[in-house]
Parts: C-alpha cells; sequence; structure tokens
C-alpha cells in the first residue's frame, strides 16, 4: 500500500489519489467527527484522514486563513453571471428531464393500449 500523502495539484492541498481537500476533512474535523468517521464519509482510510489532519496541524495559520477565504466566498454564493448560466442550465436539465419522462409514460401507455406489459 502507498503511504497517504497531501499534495497539491493546483487546487490547494489534497488527499493524493482522490480530490478530497485538507479543507474537505477540516469541515467535518471541526464539526467533531472522528477520524474513522470522516474516513467513512469519505470511503478513504483512517490513515489517509491521519496525513490530512497532520497537515492541517502542521500548517495551521495558512490552513486556517484559506478556510475562512473559502467560508467567506461560500457565504456570498456565486456572482450574478455565474448564478445566471447555474440557473439556465438547472432549467435546461429540468426540461430534459421532463421530456424523459413523458417518453417514459408515453411507452408505458402505448405498451397497455396494445396487450404488452
Amino acid at each position: 500500500m502507498i503511504e497517504p500523502r497531501i499534495i497539491d495539484r493546483g487546487r490547494g492541498p489534497e488527499i493524493q489519489g482522490t480530490r478530497i481537500t485538507v479543507y474537505d476533512v477540516l469541515d467535518y474535523h471541526l464539526d467533531g467527527w472522528h477520524r474513522d468517521l470522516i474516513a467513512d464519509q469519505f470511503d478513504i482510510s483512517s490513515g489517509q484522514v491521519e496525513v490530512a489532519l497532520q497537515y492541517i496541524d502542521d500548517h495551521r495559520d495558512e490552513v486556517m486563513a484559506d478556510y475562512r477565504r473559502i467560508v467567506e466566498r461560500h457565504a456570498r454564493g456565486n456572482p450574478p453571471e455565474v448564478q445566471e448560466k447555474v440557473d439556465a442550465f438547472r432549467g435546461t436539465a429540468r426540461a430534459r428531464a421532463e421530456e424523459l419522462r413523458a417518453a417514459r409514460e408515453r411507452e408505458a401507455r402505448d405498451a397497455r393500449s396494445s396487450g404488452r406489459h
């Protein structure tokens, strides 16, 4: 087994072999979750969580400053131009889901009327 470690591929520090950042782990850690529960939540090993927690401890000031910025950004929500795109996509996805539902209903109705089940 490869020894767990923290790497940075440009998205911030994350657990190697995953897309789980130390900030993801920190969220649960700050809520009082035990290491093993965090591991179960992300389907990773407790050792991987330990490495993330150790990284957080070793780089506490930097990690906490970045974490505060992430939380503040999340609280502000999307900028209007991004939210407009998100809303448009959701509308398109909702319309497509409705089309698929209607097509399934037509197929079921046709099957019933032709005696097929």
